[in-house]
């Protein structure tokens, strides 16, 4: 039996899909009203991989089932260092910008709506964001989408740099070395 954090999280490797938002666009014409629908949805393995599609049709129900198989065709394979992300990014689509920060373990998918729906369709189970600017939810989700893509994996930056792995991932210095005394100008008398 499942517990309720695999049911959240959907532990199997299937696609699973999400619709994020629906707008309604009214046309006038003589007899009244005709109504068109547009659906956003988000698809992912919650294992690395995620794509969202856009969907235009009469009713909801095939607007939907339109964005539901763009998304699946239009999968991407996110680099991601556990359940968080490999460092800060900030992804950008019109006047919508999305800041996100990798966060420690137990701290939850924190975001708004539709970026929330991203990441959890990604597999990211500990992430700190915030939207900026435009608080349209397509153009967030977008923007989430590109942060997300811009993410890189340390061992394809060091190769790309012909560096080694160890020389790029350097622990930050902690206070001063050993061999460092009086060179931060602080106590110094003359």
């Amino acid at each position: 039996m499942a517990t309720e954090k695999e049911k959240f999280f959907g532990e199997s490797g299937e696609l699973q899909e999400t619709v994020v938002t629906i707008n309604r666009s009214a046309k006038v014409v003589k007899g009244g009203r005709r109504f068109h629908f547009a659906a956003l949805a988000v698809a992912g393995d919650r294992h690395g991989r995620v794509g969202l599609g856009y969907g235009k049709a009469n009713e909801v129900p095939p607007a939907v089932e339109k964005a539901i198989g763009e998304a699946k065709k239009s999968l991407v394979r996110i680099s991601l260092k556990g359940d968080t992300i490999p460092h800060e990014v900030i992804g950008r689509f019109g006047a919508a910008r999305v800041f996100m920060r990798p966060a420690s373990a137990g701290t939850g998918v924190i975001a708004g709506g539709g970026v929330r729906a991203v990441c959890q369709m990604v597999g990211i189970r500990n992430i700190l964001t915030k939207s900026l600017g435009s608080t349209n939810p397509i153009n967030l989700v977008k923007a989430a989408m590109d942060g997300l893509m811009k993410l890189k994996d340390p061992k394809d930056v060091a190769r790309l740099r012909n560096v080694p792995l160890e020389e790029l991932i350097q622990e930050p210095m902690t206070g001063s070395e050993p061999g460092d005394a009086g060179t931060s100008g602080q106590g110094q008398t003359t």
